[in-house]
């Protein structure tokens, strides 16, 4: 038995910022005191809380340090591990006292969540499976393999939980286990979506790094209930991290007889492999992930038929994202009831969100269905930084929309979502604050999915492009009111006659910022203005009285476009401005302003 247990975070951001450096200097020291019997240091997958990384937690005490570096460590292991006392200015503040707090739980970004697809992340070691048994790990793989429950009663109870797929669409995910179970076919697959592309969103890495045998047990259950001996986790090759995990968890699991054959001394033979994906957006589609794991170019195909009748390399296929099956395991051990008695009437259970942009806290937060925007962004998410006012909040990634300040109140889960234009998607939260243009903003969501279509349809191809014409257009002032009229009916032609979802959704960016930002758009094509000074056609750097004829600003501006006398007031030469915003933040005494 340990009387400390150091966890150093291991996930990419805390990795980034040389929480590994951090964990090895942890047990160095420890060692080179001869204190390794005594406290073990263990490295864990992500906390969530990624703003503040890196980050450790002492326990028993719980003692949660953030934002450290390597020359913390020695603090911290003679003052708190073997004097027993805390290194208080180590400790996180709470953004809502900004005092130090203890405790992990403690902390307001903790205590609002509900974590079930989270439970093990930044609880234990993702690459010992000791660790993950030990908290309930493969029980109900058991609890199935012994004869409790039949297949059947496996599909019964997903059905009976009301979870729904969280790749995106919210399909329900009992059902979508039954069309596959119920297919006909000699071989049929079980297949992981990990090919997370959305800008922002980061929540199945983050379960695949701190909790890969979750989603391989529950890959293992869904076998069983289909019918299934083989799997496949599709996982984006820039997730090296959780790639190697994974790869570590299937070995051990191996090992233990809880994959590959006669599983457990049962008839029920099991294998999973592991493909990577080539960073392509468009595989996150569903058809277009399996012919990539086919070994070919990841275009989507036609539907029907789907993929539960006729998915990879033609036979029944069931397909679900990393979140989704990181809830089964808990469903089948602790009953449907429990599941469903989480969330709102038709969106049952929790949801992991990344939250980024103008947030003060960023990271991964994971909340009952039915939580309101605005505790998610104020109470979690501590609220938007250095007083700015929240403007909206993008949900649903390049296939999402804009929730504005008038729905900051509106429960989230799917049906709601989508009825203000808006979708859950995987799960990323982007917020904005008063300083976004909410057209850059539509803007930068279709330059993304126009770099991201794999082609094959024309109306995604070449219409997305168009309608990221009309967007630069009247970014750059030059568009007209019939522009935006084309614009908008551009965008239902795509959404109705586009391949696959890539297409079908891509407009919506475009579409929420009209219905709820329509004066901003106005504004660029009538007043030739952006109302949040974002948009750099439409901008005017101006030198005011204010200006004491310094020159700091001159010798700054790259292009030569500030001249002047000393002591007297400089002029900028709006021909040769680039709008770089070097002379205002190199003005001392506030004197240029951009209009």
């Amino acid at each position: 038995m340990y009387r400390s247990h150091i966890l150093v975070c291991g996930g990419t951001g805390c990795q980034s910022n040389k929480s590994q450096t951090i964990f090895s200097e942890f047990k160095k020291q420890i060692e080179e005191k001869g204190l390794d019997k005594d406290i073990q240091v263990v490295m864990t997958g992500c906390f969530g809380l990624c703003s503040v990384g890196p980050v450790v937690i002492v326990y028993p005490e719980g003692a949660f340090y953030s934002g450290l570096t390597p020359e913390d460590v020695t603090e911290i292991v003679e003052e708190h591990l073997i004097k027993g006392r805390l290194v208080t200015h180590l400790l996180y503040k709470d953004h809502a006292t900004t005092q130090a707090v203890k405790a992990l739980s403690d902390t307001n970004f903790y205590k609002k969540q509900t974590r079930v697809a989270l439970r093990n992340c930044g609880v234990i070691n993702p690459e010992n499976i000791d660790e993950y048994i030990a908290y309930d790990g493969y029980q109900a793989l058991i609890k199935c393999l012994s004869g409790d429950l039949s297949p059947q009663d496996v599909v019964d109870a997903l059905k009976k939980s009301g979870l729904r797929g969280r790749g995106g669409g919210g399909f329900p995910t009992g059902m979508k286990w039954q069309f596959t179970k119920d297919a006909v076919g000699d071989i049929k697959y079980v297949c992981v979506n990990a090919d997370e592309g959305d800008p922002g969103a980061f929540m199945d890495r983050s379960v695949l790094e701190g909790d890969p045998h979750a989603v391989l047990e529950a890959m293992a259950i869904a076998g069983y209930a289909i019918g299934s001996n083989k799997g496949y986790i599709y996982v984006r090759a820039e997730y090296p991290i959780a790639v190697e995990r994974c790869k570590i968890a299937i070995k051990q699991a191996k090992e233990y007889g809880l994959l590959g054959q006669n599983i457990l001394g049962t008839d029920f033979c099991f294998d999973i492999e592991i493909r990577l994906g080539a960073g392509a957006f468009v595989c996150g589609e569903e058809t277009a992930l399996m012919t990539s794991i086919e070994g070919n170019r990841g275009e989507p195909r036609p539907r029907p038929p789907f993929p539960a009748i006729k998915g990879l390399f033609g036979k029944p296929t069931l397909l679900n994202n990393v979140e989704t099956y990181a809830n089964v395991a808990q469903i089948i051990l602790k009953g449907a009831d429990w599941f469903a008695s989480m969330g709102t009437a038709k969106s049952k259970g929790t949801k992991v969100f990344a939250l980024g942009g103008k947030i003060t806290n960023t990271g991964l937060v994971e909340i009952p269905m039915g939580t309101t925007l605005r505790q998610v962004i104020d109470d979690i998410g501590g609220g938007i930084p250095n007083g700015k006012k929240f403007k909206a909040a993008q949900t649903g990634g390049p296939s999402g929309g804009c929730i504005p300040a008038e729905h900051f109140d509106i429960a989230i889960d799917y049906d709601n979502l989508i009825s203000i234009g808006s979708m859950m998607g995987s799960g990323g939260m982007i917020v904005m604050d008063e300083d976004n243009c909410m057209v850059d903003i539509a803007k930068f969501f279709l330059t993304f999915t126009v770099d991201e279509s794999c082609g094959k349809c024309t109306p995604c191809r070449i219409g997305n492009r168009r309608l990221l014409e009309y967007l630069e257009k009247i970014t750059s002032g030059n568009a007209t009111m019939q522009d935006l009229d084309d614009m908008e009916k551009l965008c239902y032609y795509i959404k109705e006659n586009s391949l696959c979802g890539l297409g079908q959704t891509a407009p919506n960016p475009v579409l929420s910022t009209l219905r709820y930002f329509r004066d901003e758009y106005i504004a660029h094509i009538v007043d030739k203005k952006c109302p949040a000074g974002v948009c750099k056609s439409l901008l005017q750097f101006t030198i005011t009285d204010a200006c004491k004829g310094c020159s700091a600003c001159s010798r700054k501006c790259p292009v030569g476009a500030i001249s002047g006398e000393i002591k007297s007031k400089f002029t900028i030469d709006q021909s040769k401005c680039i709008k770089c915003g070097a002379c205002i933040e190199t003005c001392k005494f506030n004197a240029i302003v951009k209009k």
